[in-house]
């Protein structure tokens, strides 16, 4: 299944409800990063506790969205992700390690706490990709 991702600086969680105002949505989900289980590769710093992890919004029959608060400045061109969800394990590689050929890793291909297998990468035309497969 393929759904847009959003990324954002800080403002996550107020774009997501305004985008529910416009669509007349459904908020499915909004997890903050103060949510997550403690990680010591991946520290949590008091005052980003209260961002957006991850957020899912319903469009009402359009389909649906997703977004987070990313920890990297995110110029304004490139806030939208493929966001890719695949039941396949190999199927994930196979257009993981395609995409990746020429392109730039976001985040490794790993397992996560909400996935079998997760990653993030640029590929060489300048489109950002999002792999999951869940668990």
């Amino acid at each position: 299944m393929i759904k847009p991702y959003l990324m954002f600086n800080r403002e996550c969680a107020e774009a997501f409800e305004w985008y529910q105002k416009a669509f007349d949505g459904e908020m499915i989900l909004m997890q903050k990063y103060g949510e997550m289980p403690p990680d010591p590769n991946f520290p949590i710093s008091e005052s980003n506790k209260d961002l957006v992890l991850h957020a899912q919004l319903k469009l009402t029959d359009s389909g649906i969205i997703m977004g987070s608060d990313g920890k990297r400045d995110i110029p304004n061109g490139e806030k939208v992700v493929i966001s890719v969800e695949l039941d396949s394990e190999e199927q994930l590689k196979k257009a993981w390690n395609v995409l990746a050929d020429g392109g730039s890793v976001f985040m490794d291909l790993q397992p996560t706490f909400f996935a079998k297998l997760h990653g993030s990468v640029k590929d060489k035309y300048g489109v950002s990709w999002m792999f999951t497969v869940n668990r």
